[in-house]
């Protein structure tokens, strides 16, 4: 397997708290993984360095790698991938990481870089360069809509919970895990979102939007 070397650049939101894909770095590994909110400006810093790379792996927000690599006509790419461990809010991280490649990415640094992620437990999801990826263009449209129709009065919180939970077999209704997690940081993904997409099912919905000022407060 690809020996690699971790990057810090600031609080990681996929890895704030120790993990083994941190523990088995070394310090003169052949592949990067840069992590934490400095993410892309620490790559952009080492990028004569990395050209020669297994793959490099940058840690993304809602952003597209493109905005850290830069496109071309869609055929850019190369052997940088992005990445995000998913995690709702305040909730802890997911096993889950998405990886993201674009058109021209190189398979065997896609490749090698799923296999790093596999070694330490983690479960990947590949998918193209897209503001949000996968789990959050999926997930806050129903967010939104689920408060909205609480807004509207269809049922009370409890029983829109009940209904998801033992309708479709979830394990914890979405006003439960959206106030446990947080409806600001729910409206700040949203809100990217609309934001890049322009989309109206993205808009944060009025009691995210209250959420968020509280904290400004």
């Amino acid at each position: 397997m690809t020996s690699y070397r971790i990057i810090q650049s600031g609080p990681s939101a996929s890895f704030p708290d120790p993990h083994p894909l941190i523990a088995r770095a070394d310090r003169q590994g052949d592949a990067w993984i840069v992590v934490g909110l400095g993410a892309g400006y620490a790559y952009r810093a080492h990028q004569a360095t990395t050209r020669s790379a297994p793959f490099v792996a940058i840690e993304l927000g809602t952003e597209c790698l493109g905005v850290h690599t830069s496109e071309s006509s869609g055929s850019e790419g190369s052997n940088v991938v992005g990445f995000a461990r998913f995690r709702l809010g305040k909730g802890d991280p997911t096993a889950l990481v998405e990886v993201v490649r674009q058109p021209g990415t190189s398979p065997a640094a896609l490749e090698a870089a799923r296999q790093v992620f596999e070694s330490v437990g983690l479960k990947v999801a590949v998918c193209g360069d897209f503001p949000g990826r996968i789990v959050n263009r999926l997930i806050r449209p129903y967010f939104n809509d689920t408060l909205r129709r609480l807004d509207e009065g269809l049922a009370s919180a409890a029983d829109l919970d009940k209904t998801l939970c033992l309708g479709l077999g979830y394990p914890e209704g979405p006003i439960t895990l959206l106030e446990r997690t947080g409806l600001a940081e729910h409206h700040d993904v949203s809100e990217a979102l609309h934001v890049a997409l322009g989309q109206e099912q993205y808009l944060p919905a009025r009691r995210a939007q209250v959420a968020k000022q509280r904290t400004e407060r």
